[in-house]
């Protein structure tokens, strides 16, 4: 559970901005989102390799 402290005289849109900030740093919509529904274990080795591939492709490009 996230607890937000709100300061005296602190705007409530500034505490909410802070909540959503640290609720997306512990990435419990994302992994609500993949449990959802089931990926077979090979789809997510391709998708592994083929992010793999798309970084390592970034770098060769930064370094040339």
């Amino acid at each position: 559970m996230l607890i937000i402290a709100v300061k005296d005289g602190e705007n409530i849109d500034r505490a909410l901005k802070r909540f959503k900030r640290k609720f997306d740093k512990t990435g419990n919509m994302r992994q609500l989102r993949s449990r959802k529904q089931f990926v077979k274990p090979s789809v997510k080795y391709r998708d592994k390799i083929k992010k793999a591939q798309y970084i390592q492709h970034l770098r060769d490009l930064e370094n040339q």
